[in-house]
């Protein structure tokens, strides 16, 4: 920069480039420059074993994979992102059933299915809360295959609060537990 008069220019005038990240091989090549530094200035009566530069060296080197890994895996989660936003573009408008044990309550009933199996004698519905304590049970009646939960909480007088809750419905042949099956939850 020049002066003029003993005075020094206004520096914000001066454009200033932009800092860029050090790429990968650049910091290996500071990482060489400091191996050659420190044996350059090593104690010759005291030398350092070479042991510990090959585990120096090997540590740079799973390092500067690590970041490679970190970068490729970054770039694959953007893609699959766009993927998925574009499968997800196919079904506006149409209805949608998913299975699902987990469902968000938010005060309005809550539209469901079950396949009950033709042989099972009773099917259980239950319904916990986030910690797990059941808040609804009742029995499904065989041939119908879509139901509502509305909130409804057997351990208290008020329904149930806003938040996720548990569906699932154990499934029991001739008096015996076959299973527990998820509902679908319709959307649309």
């Amino acid at each position: 920069m020049t002066t003029v008069n003993g005075t020094t220019p206004y520096a914000s005038n001066v454009p200033t480039a932009p800092t860029a990240q050090p790429e990968t091989g650049a910091e290996f090549n500071s990482f060489l420059q400091l191996l050659t530094a420190q044996l350059r200035n090593q104690d010759p009566l005291a030398p350092l074993d070479s042991t510990q530069f090959v585990e120096q060296l090997a540590t740079f080197s799973s390092l500067e994979q690590d970041v490679k890994s970190n970068t490729s895996l970054e770039t694959i989660a953007a893609r699959m992102d766009e993927l998925y936003a574009i499968a997800a573009s196919q079904w506006i408008g149409q209805t949608v059933s998913v299975e699902s044990t987990w469902e968000p309550f938010s005060g309005n009933p809550l539209p469901f299915a079950v396949d009950i199996p033709e042989n099972a004698d009773t099917a259980i519905l239950s319904v916990k809360d986030e910690t797990g304590k059941t808040v609804w049970t009742k029995e499904l009646e065989a041939g119908t295959e879509t139901f509502t939960w509305n909130g409804e909480n057997q351990t208290s007088e008020e329904p149930s609060a806003a938040g996720n809750y548990k569906f699932g419905v154990d499934i029991y042949i001739s008096d015996e537990y076959a299973g527990t099956v998820a509902p679908r939850v319709t959307a649309g």
